[in-house]
């Protein structure tokens, strides 16, 4: 590597892990200043607000924003050189924009991409995991000692319902099954008064039941006061960390998804954007990075202001164009893949359009 990449290189990473602290101290004093008296009024121990949350809620914002911070970082870096002509003295060398674009940049955009790859598919959602935790315990209106009126799909044709759960203990409340047939018709109704799960049998244990075999019109009733049973779902499936994409990693994301096709569960399209946004929101380095340099590398009268303007202004165009097509593929008829995509897409087009138009 020549003394000219290491200088950008140098200047891409130093610029970003500026931009990193910088903003991430200012989002933490305004989170602070809204959640202390959670934490007061809950009696959150320091070491816990710090080390638990913060040290954890830090890498998910971090995440989300990079998009944001990765823009910035190179529009006022570039900015800079071609304020005090170094882009132009560079150029002026002999050396050409596309050998500066996919040298030293897409070399530290590289860095970044894989980074931000681990840190999406594994580190932030295990980072998650305890900063959901420390959200259930200690701040307010969150504090969740049990979850009440729940719907599980367990299979194509069978659906389960708990009044209230308690997670503590593995047991929930007023417990039915259902199962219909083709025609949508009730085929089987199992109601019990409580329902716990025994780890070492491996099943749950039905207190005060009643089955219903219904067969048309004619319909066979079972009571009784104790049954062990063997059912499609586990205790785990209603963990609030379960159900909270931003804490899977990707194989326990990939699991979950292939489980619940199997089931029959709908609505999956939620995770199957989460799943492919992970790897989507990362490459958008590279296009980010081209916008950027071609935004940059040209002098404008209204000086760094105005490049750094247009920066941020392009970034949160990107957020936003990321929201429309993830609501699109979760909401809409938009296939989960393209939705998690189209804004690279998008500005990749935009991207391609601005690097012929920059002055070489």
């Amino acid at each position: 590597m020549k003394k000219l990449d290491k200088y950008i290189v140098g200047k891409f990473l130093g610029t970003f892990l500026f931009t990193v602290i910088l903003l991430c101290v200012v989002i933490v004093v305004i989170d602070l200043s809204e959640r202390i008296d959670d934490f007061l009024e809950n009696d959150a121990p320091v070491n816990l607000v710090i080390f638990q949350y913060y040290a954890n809620f830090i890498p998910h914002t971090v995440l989300t924003l990079s998009p944001l911070f990765i823009f910035v970082s190179v529009i006022f870096f570039t900015s800079r050189m071609a304020y005090r002509t170094e882009i132009i003295a560079i150029l002026a060398s002999g050396i050409s924009f596309y050998r500066i674009l996919f040298g030293p940049y897409f070399f530290a955009a590289t860095l970044l991409v894989a980074l931000q790859l681990y840190g999406s598919h594994y580190w932030v959602p295990e980072a998650n995991k305890e900063r959901l935790k420390f959200e259930y315990q200690y701040m307010r209106g969150q504090i969740v000692n049990k979850d009440k009126d729940i719907h599980l799909q367990i299979a194509p044709d069978s659906y389960i319902y708990f009044e209230t759960f308690l997670l503590s203990d593995s047991s929930g409340r007023k417990f039915t099954l259902e199962q219909i047939d083709s025609n949508q018709n009730m085929i089987y109704k199992l109601h019990a008064a409580r329902a716990k799960w025994n780890g070492e049998k491996g099943k749950w244990e039905l207190s005060n039941y009643n089955e219903r075999h219904i067969e048309g019109l004619k319909e066979i009733i079972t009571t009784g006061t104790k049954m062990d049973t063997t059912l499609n779902f586990h205790p785990k499936d209603f963990a609030r960390e379960k159900r909270f994409k931003d804490a899977m990693t990707r194989t326990e994301l990939n699991d979950y998804i292939t489980k619940e096709r199997q089931r029959g569960t709908p609505n999956l399209e939620f995770y199957q954007v989460e799943k492919h946004r992970r790897t989507s929101v990362p490459f958008s380095t590279y296009i980010l990075s081209i916008i950027a340099l071609a935004v940059a590398s040209r002098k404008a009268r209204g000086g760094m202001g105005f490049h750094v303007f247009v920066g941020i202004a392009l970034s949160a165009l990107y957020i936003v164009t990321l929201q429309f097509s993830t609501t699109f593929a979760t909401n809409g008829n938009l296939n989960p893949l393209l939705g998690a995509w189209m804004p690279n897409i998008i500005f990749g087009v935009i991207a391609v359009w601005m690097l012929i138009r920059a002055p070489k």
